[in-house]
């Protein structure tokens, strides 16, 4: 099984001292962050796209690239791009440069957006939220299949044998399909083949069981990139009591400034309960969150955990040291039991 981390690069003020993060230092930290988990042993870095002053990055194509001229074997994606809102010729163009930087380490993770202020700024119509999606997938996925494109759509304009370049390190550039809560989006992605990126920010992990059997029971037989990827809120401390300690009042602040006020700042019991034992939001000591991984690979049958962990000023002190627990305390003995759980 995968592990690695995925970021937003949010910059939500310092629950304590209500200073708010430069963009500069953001990306600075995310980079610096990368480095590390491939230092450690993490296999896949990830970086979400935003159009809001409240988070550092709008391109993850670009972070991405900087990531990959400093690094050598950590696989580099997005988590997520906004497809619905985006040009598939660009999203291409731009992935195909990523991996040709990185010599071959890029993916995509195109998802509808659970933010929508891209939507506007770029003049695409929310009425046409999910036919976007769906066309712009399938135009993303022919546009890796050929040099020359010919294609017509309902919202691009047609491209009549099209020079598509640059093409690609790998024969074909990756692409999950990123999902929330929705039944409809786990089946489509199913029944497309693709792998499926599945986010779980809440709520007991066993509450996805149906999500996920969906996708798999949408699938073609013929189907060859059925993977599920899991994709959550972490925290590892040295302690349990001092994980959760540590995390808390930057996880509260985080959710209800976010969300614009609209999520009013969680209490300590609230936190706690998410937090407890089974739940998607995994806070706790290395070998209770390698327990929690282990369980969530049991009912799920996930192959990839992502932990977004850099969440609302968490000092970079501290999301250091979760990525040396990630990399050095947990991926081993996690890759350790599923590697013994395959072979048996």
């Amino acid at each position: 099984m995968e592990i690695g981390l995925y970021t937003f690069g949010d910059l939500v003020p310092h629950p304590s001292t209500g200073q708010r993060p430069s963009p500069t230092r953001r990306i600075n930290e995310i980079i610096a962050a990368a480095r590390l988990a491939e230092d450690v042993g993490l296999d896949v870095f990830g970086i979400g796209e935003h159009h809001r002053r409240d988070f550092a990055v709008s391109t993850p194509a670009i972070v991405l690239s900087a990531i990959a001229a400093q690094t050598r074997r950590i696989r580099l994606t997005s988590a997520a791009t906004v497809l619905a809102a985006s040009d598939p010729v660009r999203v291409f163009e731009d992935f195909a440069t990523l991996d040709l930087v990185s010599e071959g380490r890029a993916e995509i993770m195109a998802g509808r957006g659970a933010f929508v202020e891209s939507f506007p700024l770029f003049g695409y119509d929310l009425d046409s939220y999910d036919e976007l999606f769906v066309e712009n997938y399938f135009l993303l996925r022919k546009l890796g299949m050929g040099e020359r494109i010919t294609w017509q759509g309902k919202f691009r304009p047609e491209l009549n044998n099209a020079d598509i370049a640059p093409r690609p390190y790998q024969n074909e550039l990756p692409i999950w399909i990123a999902v929330g809560g929705s039944m409809q989006s786990a089946a489509r992605a199913g029944s497309l083949g693709a792998p499926m990126m599945l986010a779980a920010l809440g709520g007991p992990i066993s509450a996805r069981k149906g999500i996920v059997d969906l996708y798999r029971k949408s699938a073609s037989r013929r189907a060859k990139g059925l993977r599920v990827a899991l994709a959550g809120h972490t925290h590892v401390g040295s302690t349990s009591q001092s994980a959760r300690d540590i995390f808390y009042p930057h996880y509260s602040n985080y959710w209800h400034q976010a969300t614009g006020g609209r999520v009013p700042p969680m209490s300590r019991n609230q936190f706690d309960a998410a937090a407890s034992a089974g739940m998607a939001l995994m806070v706790g000591s290395s070998d209770e969150i390698s327990e929690r991984l282990l369980l969530a690979r049991e009912v799920l049958g996930i192959d990839r955990f992502l932990a977004q962990i850099d969440l609302g000023s968490l000092p970079f002190s501290e999301v250091a040291a979760v990525i040396e627990r990630l990399g050095t305390q947990i991926a081993p003995v996690v890759r350790k039991a599923t590697r013994a759980n395959t072979a048996a």
